[in-house]
């Protein structure tokens, strides 16, 4: 029976070493892809090449393993989360340009590591915080948003473009009454900054953070402890905004002064406010909608840069959510 497609074949681009090392270090790739899609990848000696039906997919595969490959000679290990991108990218019908994602260098951690952006939701918030003086970032867990507003911040400050770094977080658990805790304020807030302090002790050397932090360069405080200042010449950092009332996430925004940027991060799925309190980060999107110079960056399960299995919990809590409200509205 004669087949009714053509099988479409192409011989990737590539020049012999940087098809061994691609296959030398990130083998799976290859598996990857055919696990992707209705497609065959074939290694022969220094040479790669793509068999299925679809041309137009096989030309996309090709780009993006010509893109890794030449990455790769360069001297970028890839990572799975960095691999899957690219992947999920063309499934998603994108555009994928794995070069102006790494060449966007946020800054550089304390062991030589260039902090970039993975995906094209993480270039775009990056780019949000550099041009607007108030950026949300609004996503699910793992998608860089705290830590790249951190190392956006350590980059100013290593710059000299702004003097300090104020990190604040809404201490829901305690009621915004930390007088009851034992220690210093510094010691009642600590646990629950631990994650913002695990990002500045990869982006900077212990000692310097200490010292930062003695001199006050890098602040840590709850919410509740901005009321009545103006910050200026600051990068200030509220993260778990999900967890403000209306009237605290007012407060904090009012509380920006001349030459600071404000990032407020958080997941509006994972609200830990007490009753019915709404919370804050979702009316003020539709308050500040449209305003000059406040933007609003929504990340997805397409941005999450974790281990695999979070990007697949962060789907399948998407579509639980999605068949409850459905059913909601059938009633």
């Amino acid at each position: 029976m004669k087949e009714t497609k053509q099988e479409a074949e192409n011989l990737l681009s590539l020049t012999d070493a940087s098809v061994v090392k691609l296959l030398a270090e990130h083998e799976e790739i290859l598996r990857l892809v055919e696990q992707s899609f209705p497609v065959k990848v074939y290694a022969r000696g220094s040479s790669l090449s793509i068999k299925g039906d679809d041309e137009a997919l096989i030309k996309k595969l090709e780009n993006l393993l010509v893109q890794y490959a030449e990455l790769s000679l360069s001297g970028h290990k890839f990572n799975s989360a960095e691999i899957r991108y690219g992947l999920h990218s063309i499934q998603n019908g994108e555009t994928v340009n794995l070069r102006s994602l790494y060449n966007d260098i946020v800054c550089i951690s304390n062991r030589g590591k260039a902090i970039r952006p993975y995906t094209n939701g993480q270039k775009g918030y990056i780019q949000a915080i550099r041009d607007n003086d108030i950026t949300f970032g609004i996503g699910p867990a793992g998608t860089g948003k705290t830590y790249l507003a951190v190392a956006q911040a350590v980059a100013y400050l290593k710059s000299a473009k702004i003097s300090r770094i104020i990190l604040v977080r809404p201490v829901v658990e305690a009621g915004e009454r930390l007088g009851y805790l034992p220690g210093d304020m510094n010691e009642k807030v600590a646990p629950y900054l631990r994650p913002l302090y695990d990002a500045f002790y990869e982006l900077l050397p212990a000692e310097r953070f200490d010292r930062y932090f003695e001199k006050g360069v890098i602040e840590l405080a709850p919410l509740a402890y901005m009321r009545g200042r103006t910050l200026n010449d600051s990068f200030i950092i509220l993260d778990e905004a999900q967890n403000t009332t209306p009237e605290q996430m007012k407060m904090f925004l009012t509380r920006l002064g001349f030459g600071s940027k404000a990032v407020i991060t958080g997941d509006v799925t994972q609200v830990d406010l007490p009753g019915t309190k709404e919370s804050g980060l979702k009316v003020v999107q539709d308050i500040l909608k449209g305003v000059p110079g406040v933007s609003f960056i929504k990340l997805n399960d397409g941005d999450v840069v974790r281990h695999e299995i979070v990007q697949r919990i962060v789907r399948a809590y998407e579509d639980y959510d999605r068949r409850r409200a459905e059913k909601q509205a059938e009633r």
